[in-house]
Formats: C-alpha cells, structure tokens, sequence
C-alpha cells in the first residue's frame, strides 16, 4: 500500500502538537515513591567473569555511557537510561552477544530492531539502519569515528573489521547522531564499546587476574574461531588484552544449493587497553587495535554465484581483498569534577588506519591499493545545573590523509593519491526538566569540512578543494504519563557532507560490471527526522514503539552516466518507518521477546522506491533464563516478507537481487548454554540455526542464507 507523504508528513506534525499541549497542560506531577537504598554485601571475594546477570534488565537498568568515567562516552554523550531518553537507541550487550556466539560483527548485530545486516562478501557486514548504510550510517569505536572519507556508496565491508571477542557491548541510535557526532549519522549511529580492565571490580575487591579462552564452531562453514584474553588489576593500573583467529570455509546454503562458492576467508587480530588509575577521580587510557583478513572474495563475483544470471564469473574477473586491514590507537584522560565549571571532562588523541588492497583474477591481474590514516582529537565537557539542567558540549577534529597504488592492468587508483579531508565541529547538548512530567533535550552544532583531491576526469587531473559548513539541531521531549509510561518526541536535523568516494572515486569494482566516475558538483546531504512513540517499563513488560518520517534533502544517489557508467547525483528522497521491541516476563525465568519493523522509502523526484529499502521484518521468540544455574536456553523465529519495491537504476540490475525480488522467508532457531565447574572455570553453549534448512537471501546480500546450522561454543576461564 502507497501512503501519501504529504499526509504522512502533517499527521506526524499535527501528533507532535497535540502531544506538546497535552503535557504542558498537565499540572499534577506524578507522585514519587520513597525509597531506601540497602547496600548488599559481596557475595565472593573473586571476581568471576561469568557473574553476568542472566537476567532481563529493565529499560531503567540498561544504561549508555556506563561506568565511573563513562559520563560523556555513551551513544548519545550522557550516563543516561534507555527508558529516560526520547531517542529510539537500544543496547546488545555483552550476555546477548555471549548467546549469539558471534564469530564477526555480523553475527553480533544480526535481528537487532530497525537493523539489517547485509554481507556482499563473507568476511564483510554493513548494517542498514532504518533503510540507510555505508556513508549514511556513522560507525564509532569507544566513541571514535571508524567512518573514513573513502566509505563506499551503498554495502561496504568495514562493519567486519571489528573483533567480536574483544566487544563490550553495542550501543545503537536509530534515525539519529548528527547533533552530537556530525556528517554522515542522517541513518542512525552505532558505537562499540570495547572490553576493558574493570575499575569498578578493582575499587570494590582490589587485585584482580584471570585468562580466559574461547572456542567456536560452526558446522555450516566449517569455520573456527578462537579466542584469548587476558584481564587483570594491580595496584592502580589495569590491563585488557587478547588476540583471535578466524578461519573461515565456503558456506553450506541448505536443501539442493550446496555450498557457496568463494565465501572462505582468514582473519588475525589482537588488541590491548592498559588503564592507569591516577587518583579516585582520574584514569588514563591506552589503547591499540589490529585486524587483518587475508583473501577474502567478493563472494557475488566468484565462480559458481547462485545468483550469476548470464554465467559471467570466471576466475579472469574474481575479485577479492586482499588484505583488508584495520589498525586503532588512541590515549584517553578523562578526570571526574576538575574544576567548578565541569562535573566530567574527556580527552581523547586517536589514530586509525584503514587499508585495503582490491585484486581482479587468478592468479592476480590488477591490484588496487587505497591506504588512508585518520587522526583524530576530541575534548567533551559535562556540567550538571542543578535545577537548571545538565549541558554536554565538546569539539571533535579528524584529518583523513589517503595513499593511494595501483598495478597491473589496472587504470588507476580508485581514490586520487595524496588526497585529504578534514572536518571539525562543536556541540552543545542541553537535558532539563521543564515541568515536573515533562523533560527535553536540545542540542546544537557546527561543522566545517575541507578536502583537496585531484581526480581524472575524461583522462584529465583536476584538481578540487571544496568546503562544506552547516549548522544542525535536534529537540527531545519526553512525558513522564506514569512511572512505567513515557510519551517520547524527537525532531532533529542531520549533515552529510560528500566525501572522497562520492566526489572522486574512479571504481570499477562496486556497481556489478559498470565504472563508477567522479561527480564534482554534489553539495551536502540535509535531513530532518521526525519521531514520535511510547515507552512502557513495568515490572515484566518493557516496550519501545516508534513511528518515524525522514525528510532527505539532496539524498546523494547513482544515475546512469551512459552505458555501465554511473555517476552521484542529489535527488530529495524520504523514508517512513515503524518500529516495535518489547519482552514480556513470565515464570520461573520465563519470557516472550520479539520485534517487528516496517520502512518505506521513494525517490521523490523520479517517484521510484529508494534501493535496497529492507523488507518487513521480525522476530519472535521463547527465552528462560536462570542466574543460579547461569545458564539459558531460547527458542525464536525470524520472519521477513517479500522485498519486490526495487529502484530501477541499482536493484533491478543487481544480481545480489533476485529477478522479481527477494522471496520472503522464516527461520527456526534454539540457543542453549550453561555455566558448570567449582569456580565457574567451564561455560558451554550450543545452537541450531535454521532448523527446516530453509533456502534464503538477505535482501540485497551476496551471501545466501545458511542451511541448518550447529554452533557449537566451549570457554575455559582461570
């Protein structure tokens, strides 16, 4: 069914009004129970890895930005609740993650509400956030920006160049993040905390040490997926470190597909983060981070692709990465009341790399290289008001330097060689109560963007230095109805700067056997998202509910630029959504869970459905979990409907994209796991995946679905 976007469009601004009035009208607060604060005693004097909650946290208990110096870190910059924000913002943390034994970031993310999870290549993940992904989708590790200049239009691989062993949790904005991080958040905002010594663990039971060593197999792939770490405290310093190996085989799709060629690949990766306590009220942080995969194929150009509609994969034209590599390091202080005028300060110096070597044929006919090295500074200051309030503001720069090779046949760099781009912003971020059931956020920011880059255009240099600059703001309200209710209303604007790929890019490699060509004249991508839901917190149900319309001015998309050439063009586009996540407690440990979410996107000015927009979706499962034995078991389904609204330019010729459209599908899926042994030194878990070996395809992937799959997941700790 076609909805009309002007009517849309003025029912969400007239519910938005009418909301407003309602609660300024409201006079009487909402009473306030008291309540006393027992302290408990320690339960034991060792820490134990395994003390994980197996429990079901209240939206109260889920907090972004936690920790004793995590005041300005979190997804949306405040130590704030996910039930006391106006955002639709959610939390994978790390028991989640444990049940899913993920192996890569896409295991990790996958079903996660409003999130779809796409792989053109097995050893790649790009998470589409309410119909958005690449450039539109601002990626952050512990709160630095893993998005580049050179992030590709559309899917790319760089979601995968994270460590699932070495997560804390995943900390997800949808529709929203301009304000706060600047370009290239109009979709949403994903920030991965990383593991860490525990200060808490250290302050409470003094010196601490364990290591701890994990295993996975999965039968589907053949794949294996190994784990080390290294935790521990000693006087006022702390350290966190741990490496893993990924080896990967082609993948077992179900029924009479078999096994998909090029989907093998290997991956290595380390990391360390040393912690040094200065006082109760400082801490220093250093951090490094290395991964490498090692010959990854891009899965849909290989021999034997199920969907290669004219038989044109040879190894003459397979591609692949390789390698694919990412390196971060970054020193934080961050200091806890310094003066009178900041209740929290954060400083932060960062380094990260980015290369990538793309490679045609076998054995190698071309090769090219684009290498690009970010530093980054970033300073966030908090101060609460008392009355008044709590204002969050910060500066944040980054300077992009791209090196760039090529070789073979190949007839030229992807990237222009030596190019840069730099950005700076401020922010100002204002939380208050303005009545005593109403509360709202405000913010505001700045940013300025420079480049220089001298692509070929026609077999010409030419050399460019554009600059871009625009001021965002965002309003939040939140309407205390009861206190298990809340009433939440978002209006904020997005900046999308284009970058190096949009504006420079000579690639051969991205839109099936086109080239993809410079296009100079674009100017920044603007949005305005507006949002309206509820938020229910009672003792066993706990519900987020969202609807939402994104006005995208000047969205940057693909025309054709004559035969298998394409260049970027801005064309004003919009997506509609609704979203819903929510568990119910039962018994005994017991509870319902699922989600179910809607998006709707059209190119306003040619009238075509937007490509790739994620087709209707949800889960629903059974979940018991028993914090005395540690263990849980669940059981779920994962339902998605047919996706045939295809753009004409990219999906119909996208052989990631069946002919007609990608067929809907449901999954059957049961996950078990228990922690046994006199210290909890043993923890096991067991999945199967696709019970009925449905054949499947996520919408616009190149990997097809697994067939029925065991999981099976084995962790020693002392």
């Amino acid at each position: 069914m076609t909805v009309d976007s002007g009517l849309y469009r003025w029912w969400m601004v007239l519910g938005c009004l009418v909301w407003i009035s309602a609660a300024w009208a409201q006079q009487e607060p909402t009473p306030q129970p008291d309540v006393e604060v027992e302290v408990q005693p320690p339960v034991s004097p060792e820490p134990s890895p395994f003390d994980l909650p197996l429990s079901y946290p209240s939206l109260s208990d889920q907090i972004l930005g936690e920790g004793p110096f995590g005041e300005t870190l979190g997804v949306l910059r405040s130590q704030i609740s996910l039930f006391d924000t106006p955002a639709a913002v959610s939390i994978v943390d790390f028991q989640e993650i444990r049940e899913k034994q993920a192996p890569d970031m896409f295991h990790a993310l996958q079903n996660e509400v409003g999130v779809l999870m796409q792989r053109t290549a097995a050893g790649q993940a790009s998470p589409f956030i309410r119909g958005l992904t690449g450039q539109q989708v601002l990626i952050l590790v512990d709160g630095i920006r893993l998005n580049n200049s050179i992030f590709r239009f559309g899917p790319n691989q760089y979601f995968n160049t994270i460590d699932p062993g070495m997560v804390e949790r995943i900390e997800v904005l949808r529709g929203q993040g301009s304000v706060l991080w600047g370009s290239d958040a109009i979709g949403g905002t994903i920030n991965i905390v990383t593991r860490a010594p525990s200060v808490h663990t250290a302050m409470t039971w003094g010196d601490y040490a364990f290591t701890e060593v994990t295993q996975y197999t999965n039968t589907s792939d053949a794949s294996s997926y190994t784990r080390w770490n290294l935790e521990g405290w000693v006087g006022a310093s702390g350290v966190f470190t741990g490496a893993s190996f990924l080896n990967v085989r082609d993948l077992d799709t179900g029924w009479d597909f078999g096994r998909q060629p090029g989907t093998n690949y290997q991956q290595y990766a380390g990391d360390i983060k040393f912690q040094y306590l200065i006082d109760d009220y400082s801490l220093i942080t250093v951090s490094l981070q290395h991964l490498e995969q090692e010959n990854v194929p891009r899965s849909d150009r290989y021999p034997g692709y199920p969907g290669d509609r004219n038989n044109s994969n040879t190894l003459a034209n397979a591609r692949f990465f390789d390698p694919q590599q990412r390196d971060l390091g970054y020193v934080r202080y961050q200091v806890l009341y310094p003066n009178p005028w900041l209740d929290a300060f954060t400083f932060t110096a960062s380094y990260h790399r980015q290369r990538e070597v793309q490679t045609r044929g076998v054995p190698t006919t071309r090769f090219q290289e684009t290498d690009v090295e970010t530093v980054g500074l970033q300073m966030v200051g908090a101060k609460d008001l008392g009355i008044w309030g709590k204002l969050v503001t910060g500066v944040d720069w980054y300077h992009d330097d791209v090196d760039s090779a090529f070789g073979g046949t190949a007839p030229g760099p992807i990237i222009p060689d030596d190019a840069t781009y730099e950005r700076i912003g401020w922010f100002l971020s204002w939380e208050v109560d303005l009545t005593d059931r109403l509360w709202a956020n405000l913010g505001v920011r700045y940013e300025n963007i420079d480049l220089a880059a001298t692509p070929v255009i026609a077999g010409t240099p030419v050399p460019i230095t554009p600059s871009y600059h625009d001021w965002v703001g965002q309003v939040g309200l939140i309407y205390r109805l009861t206190d298990e209710v809340h009433l939440v209303a978002t209006v904020a604007e997005g900046f999308r700067a284009p970058n190096l790929d949009e504006l420079t890019a000579n690639n051969p490699n991205v839109l099936q056997e086109g080239q993809d060509l410079p296009s100079l004249g674009l100017v920044p991508e603007q949005s305005v998202l507006y949002e309206v839901g509820i938020k229910t917190n009672f003792p066993r149900l706990r519900t987020q509910t969202f609807v939402y319309w994104l006005d995208l001015d000047n969205n940057i998309v693909p025309i054709s630029a004559g035969p298998n050439q394409f260049r970027r063009a801005n064309q004003d586009s919009f997506i509609q959504g609704v979203e819903f996540d929510g568990e119910y407690l039962l018994y005994d440990g017991w509870s319902i869970f699922g989600n179910f979410w809607y998006t709707y996107g059209d190119n306003e000015l040619t009238g075509a459905p937007l490509s790739r927009i994620p087709p209707t979706q949800g889960i629903l499962g059974l979940r018991w979990r028993d914090p005395e034995l540690r263990a849980y078991l669940s059981i779920y389904t994962w339902l998605v409907r047919r996706q045939d609204r295809l753009d004409p330019v990219r999906d119909l010729s996208d052989e990631r994209i069946p002919i007609g459209g990608t067929p809907g599908y449901g999954t059957l899926n049961i996950r078990w796991g228990r922690t046994f042994g006199e210290d909890d030194q043993h923890r096991v878990s067991i999945s199967i995946e696709n019970i009925t070996d449905k054949a499947y395809l996520v919408h616009g992937s190149g990997v097809f679905g697994t067939g029925i799959t065991g999981r099976f997941g084995y962790t020693y700790v002392r």
